[in-house]
């Protein structure tokens, strides 16, 4: 079992940056590859980011590419979610997410991640 708990959520205006943070407990955090997630109102939770076990390999979604960054530090059993250039479209509830199966790509569905955090809220004024 592994617990995740996210922060670092919050109010912020356009152009300006947050990172969050997703905390884990239990099971050794080095063993997932890790993920993040958001869900707008009323639309479908879409992928955000992803990282492998060791951080060598990483993937975007194309509307977040080159304006957030995910990271991991293993000794700290912590992954980051670095957002610049925040724009109002990227308000969501952000999730963290723990994908437990060994795979040669990184998995971008929800369905691929078997752990999940509580959520924090990010909110992106104009």
């Amino acid at each position: 079992q592994v617990q995740l708990v996210e922060s670092g959520g919050g109010l912020v205006q356009a152009g300006g940056s947050l990172r969050l943070s997703c905390a884990a407990s239990g099971r050794t955090f080095s063993s997932f590859a890790m993920g993040w997630f958001r869900q707008a109102p009323g639309k479908e939770r879409e992928f955000v980011a992803a990282i492998s076990q060791y951080g060598g390999n990483t993937y975007y979604a194309d509307s977040v590419r080159g304006r957030f960054t995910i990271s991991r530090d293993n000794a700290k059993n912590t992954v980051y979610l670095q957002m610049n250039s925040l724009k109002p479209e990227d308000t969501a509830v952000y999730d963290c997410a723990a994908d437990p199966t060994p795979r040669r790509t990184l998995a971008i569905g929800s369905h691929e991640y078997i752990y999940w955090g509580q959520g924090t809220q990010v909110t992106v004024s104009s």
